[in-house]
Parts: structure tokens; C-alpha cells; sequence
């Protein structure tokens, strides 16, 4: 249709141009005019025609693309109608499958069921043919039994005839003996219960020694093996100390200046330091004494500095002994968080580590106190290891168990309650501080903590060359253990051998049986314990010998 308006609207154009040039060319020549105006009607008649034929072949062209696309929407939903349709049909085909295996599953149901019943009906039937062939057992059995009964019955009045018999019997036996015997029954029974209760006290004695031996070998097999290992992998070397206060003089010159002008010198010295200054006849030599073994090491710092620099006056004798101060209390710190490093402990309080610094001049019998105190930590984490425990607390409590060694010169009571008493204000764990105190029995020993510590202790005492003691202690010592021995009924000797590590008993067999040895061995072993002081253990041997003597003639 906008095709032939199109073409409509060429015509009217092209007319009216024709019309314009016939007007323009009119003056010229009406024929020419006339002849150019037929030629552009004709031409625009021609393209007239050419714009309508091209409108049809267009509208043409239209129509059978409008209905080559009306067909084909015709198809696509024929072909979404077709599916539909099948889609609805397989949909309906599912249901009735759905339908028809429900009623199958319910005609199996039901055929269950009534298997089900049947089987019932079989069971019942069994249980009632089980029931009536009980019945008629128990019926038998019934008239059994009342057979039986009666049987037992007489067989009852004949036990009961002989029983009365036997009686009579008894008593008249019981007669006899007592007219043979010439004791009662109940003196018989008393003096029977007597010889079995020597005869169980004596077994029960065996089997508690018994028992003991085996025991005793078996924790002494392990303990030795754990020991024997700990000393091993913490061997260290043993140098009994002396503690040395005597100090080197150039010439025996030098010691009317270091008492100076009417003594001055020497009482200043001895007033800073709090020490006792000897000066004898000894040569070239003077001894500071003190029962402070800071302070001695102290006045021994500074008596050699005075020496060496030979100005002795009590100006420079102040001067000396401020500088001694500062070094020893800084060698005191350096050896405390020394030890601290060595064992892997770091978080002590400082004034803890600062009394741990001090047992660098401690000394007990001879051993340096703060050597023994790290061999002590490495022993009891050497053998916490061993035993599947945490080394850490075992090497904490060996490290601080003498503690109150550094203090005990200032503090009244024993150095293990002085050390529990400082670990706890410090904020020490509670069985720290336990294991502490009782590392010499000042309290008991109840975790396996402590007794780690008290081993360690005394193996460390114990070690050759550790410690050493006076004649005359040692002398006391074992004079002492064979007094505690003879104190017992029945010894007849004893003797401390082995450095007094060992005492040996010997018994009346008279008067103490094998027993009685057994009980006499551990008490004295306790009275030890609990009267003295020592180094490592000391072994406790009863010997009881009996001998039979005759001579043939």
C-alpha cells in the first residue's frame, strides 16, 4: 500500500514539473513545448508503471513471507501441541503404573499377612501339643516324686534313730577322754588354739619376710638400674672445698700496717667487713673468720685489693670494701642466674635467684652448696625422665632444696624449713615447696617429688670424694650407731664398718628367734633415721647364729 502511494506521489511530481518546464519552454515554441511535454508525461507514465509493478512485486513478495511464517507457526504449535499431548499421556501412564504397583504391594502385603496368620496358627498349634505333653511329663513326674517322698520320709525317721544313737555315742566318748586326758573340753580347745597361733605367727613371719626379700630385690633391681643410669649421664667432678680465708701477704711487714697505729686498721676493717681478722705468728699469711661466708668473701676481697695496692688506711679500707661489695654481690647474681641457665629454669623470682647466688660460698662438708644444688636438679630430672614423669618440677625442687643454706646463719630452725619458708613467699608451687621441707624428713615425704629429691640429695652426698667430716664427728658418728644397736634386748655386739655406711648386729639366738630379727632390723634402721644425721643410707645386718659344740673322747 506505501508502495502505491509512493508511486502516486512520483506522478504528481513528475506532472508537475512537466507542467513547470511547458510553462518556461512556452514562450519559445508551443510545438516544442507541446512535443517536451508528451515526451515527460511519457516518461513519467513509464516510471509510474516501473514504481507499481516493483509495489505489486513487493506486496507480492509480503504476502508469502506472511504466509510462509503463518504456516510455520502453524507447524511449531501443532508440534508444542503434540508434545503437550504426549507429555499428558506419559504423565496418565505414570499414574496408572503408580496405581497398579501400590495395589501390588498391597496384594503382596496382604499375602504376608496371611502367611503370617498361618504361621501363627502352626505355633499355636505346636505350643498346644507342648503344653499337653508337659502336662502328662509333670503328671509322671508328680507321682515320681510322691514315691520319692515317701522314701525320704523313712529314710528321715532312720537318720533321726541314728543320729540319737550317735549322740549317746559322743557323749560317752567325751567321758572317756576327759577321764583319760584329764583336762575339760574347753582347756582342750584353748591349748590347741595355742599351738596354732605360734605355729601361724611363725608362717606368717616366713611369709612376710619372704615376701619382703622379693619385694626388696625387685625395687632394689630397678632402683639401682635407675640410680646407676642417673650417675652415669650426671657425672661430675667431686673436689672436697675448704673454705679458704687465709690470705697471702707479701712479707710479714705488711702486718703491723694492716693493724696499724694503735689498732686502728684493723678495727676499722673489722667493723666494715663484720668479720674477725687474725694476724699470728704464722708467715705471710693472715685468716679472716667469720660465720658469714658472704661477708668472709667479702673481707677477703678486700684485704687482697689492700694488699695489693699497700695503702692501708681506714679512708682506703672503706673505699676497698664498697668496690669488694658491689663485685661479690655482682658474682653472687651472675652465679644464681648462671645455675638458672644451666638447668633450664627461668622464671624465679629474683630474689630467689640472687639466695641461690649465695650458696656460691656456702660450703657443707666440705662440698660447694651450689654445686651440689645443680647436680641435685640433674639427678632428680635424670631420674623424673626415667620414671615417665615431667623433669621440670624435679629439677626446679633439686635446684632450690638448700635454699635456706644461704640463710640459715640469720634464720633460727633447719635450712629445708628456711627454704620451703622463702620458696613460699616467693610464690613457689605448693609442691615445691613441699619437696623442699622434706628432703631431710623434716616433714614426710608423700609424692613421688619428694622422695625424687631426698635420693638425689643423698646420692650427691654419697658420691666418693663429695664430702667430708672431722675426725671426731666421724668418730661420734659411729660410736653412735653401735650405742642405738646395743640398746636392744638381746645384742650381744655390734660394729659400725664401711665408714659407718653399714652396722652389723649381732644377736642371742636365745633370746631373738628369726622373727623377732626381722622387727629388730627395722627398728633400729628407724631410731637411725630419726636420731642422726649422715651422708646416703646406712645399711642395717642382724645376724643371729646358733652353734652346737661337743667333742668325741
Amino acid at each position: 500500500m506505501e508502495i502505491v502511494i509512493a508511486a502516486v506521489l512520483c506522478l504528481i511530481v513528475g506532472l508537475a514539473g512537466g507542467f513547470a518546464v511547458f510553462r518556461l519552454v512556452a514562450g519559445n515554441s508551443a510545438k516544442q513545448a507541446s512535443s517536451e511535454a508528451s515526451s515527460l508525461v511519457e516518461k513519467a507514465k513509464l516510471q509510474a508503471e516501473t514504481m507499481r509493478r516493483e509495489a505489486s512485486l513487493e506486496a507480492d513478495s509480503l504476502r508469502r513471507e506472511a504466509s510462509l511464517e503463518a504456516e510455520t507457526m502453524r507447524r511449531e504449535a501443532s508440534i508444542v501441541a503434540k508434545d503437550q499431548a504426549l507429555k499428558y499421556k506419559e504423565e496418565i501412564e505414570a499414574e496408572n503404573k503408580g496405581r497398579l504397583k501400590e495395589a501390588q504391594d498391597r496384594m503382596h502385603e496382604a499375602q504376608e499377612r496371611m502367611k503370617e496368620a498361618q504361621e501363627r496358627m502352626r505355633e499355636v498349634r505346636d505350643a498346644e501339643n507342648r503344653a499337653n505333653q508337659r502336662e502328662e511329663s509333670l503328671e509322671r513326674r508328680s507321682e515320681s516324686l510322691d514315691g520319692r517322698e515317701r522314701q525320704i520320709d523313712s529314710m528321715q525317721n532312720q537318720i533321726e534313730s541314728r543320729e540319737r544313737e550317735l549322740t549317746v555315742a559322743e557323749e560317752e566318748m567325751v567321758r572317756r577322754l576327759e577321764s583319760v586326758a584329764g583336762m575339760s573340753p574347753q582347756e582342750a580347745k584353748e591349748e590347741m588354739l595355742e599351738g596354732l597361733r605360734d605355729e601361724l605367727t611363725h608362717e606368717s613371719a616366713a611369709i612376710i619376710r619372704k615376701s619382703e626379700t622379693r619385694t626388696r630385690a625387685e625395687a632394689d633391681k630397678k632402683a639401682r638400674m635407675i640410680l646407676s643410669l642417673a650417675i652415669q649421664r650426671v657425672a661430675a667432678d667431686h673436689s672436697a672445698e675448704n673454705t679458704v680465708s687465709a690470705i697471702h701477704i707479701p712479707s710479714d711487714d705488711l702486718k703491723g700496717r694492716i693493724i696499724g697505729r694503735e689498732g686502728r686498721n684493723i678495727r676499722s676493717f673489722e667493723q666494715l667487713t663484720g668479720t674477725n681478722l687474725i694476724i699470728d705468728d704464722t708467715p705471710e699469711c693472715v685468716t679472716i673468720s667469720c660465720f658469714d661466708p658472704v661477708r668472709r668473701e667479702i673481707g677477703r676481697v678486700t684485704m687482697e685489693n689492700l694488699v695489693a695496692d699497700g695503702r692501708i688506711h681506714p679512708a682506703r679500707i672503706e673505699e676497698m670494701y664498697a668496690k669488694a661489695v658491689d663485685l661479690v654481690e655482682q658474682r653472687v647474681v651472675e652465679a644464681g642466674e648462671q645455675a638458672t641457665f644451666d638447668t633450664g629454669i627461668h622464671d624465679l623470682h629474683p630474689d630467689l635467684v640472687h639466695t641461690l647466688g649465695r650458696l656460691r660460698y656456702r660450703t657443707s662438708y666440705g662440698q660447694n652448696v651450689l654445686n651440689h644444688s645443680l647436680e641435685v636438679a640433674y639427678l632428680s630430672g635424670v631420674m623424673a625422665s626415667e620414671l615417665g614423669l615431667d623433669p621440670v618440677p624435679a629439677k626446679r625442687a633439686g635446684l632450690l632444696h638448700d635454699l635456706g643454706k644461704a640463710v640459715d646463719h640469720e634464720v633460727e630452725g633447719s635450712h629445708a624449713v628456711i627454704g620451703a619458708d622463702l620458696a613460699r613467699r616467693f610464690g613457689e608451687r605448693p609442691e615445691i615447696v613441699h619437696a623442699i621441707e622434706a628432703h631431710h624428713g623434716d616433714v614426710e615425704a608423700n609424692t613421688v617429688l619428694d622422695v625424687l629429691v631426698q635420693a638425689a640429695d643423698a646420692i650427691s652426698a654419697a658420691r666418693p670424694g663429695a664430702r667430708k667430716e672431722t675426725l671426731d664427728a666421724y668418730i661420734k658418728r659411729l660410736e653412735k650407731l653401735e650405742e642405738i644397736a646395743n640398746s636392744y634386748k638381746g645384742v650381744e655386739r655390734t660394729y659400725a664398718i664401711q665408714a659407718g655406711r653399714e652396722v652389723r648386729v649381732m644377736v642371742e639366738p636365745e633370746v631373738v628367734d628369726e622373727a623377732q630379727s626381722v622387727v629388730l632390723a627395722h627398728d633400729i634402721a628407724h631410731q637411725i633415721e630419726s636420731e642422726m644425721q649422715y651422708p646416703g643410707q646406712v645399711k642395717v645386718v642382724v645376724i643371729r647364729e646358733s652353734r652346737a659344740v661337743d667333742y668325741a673322747k
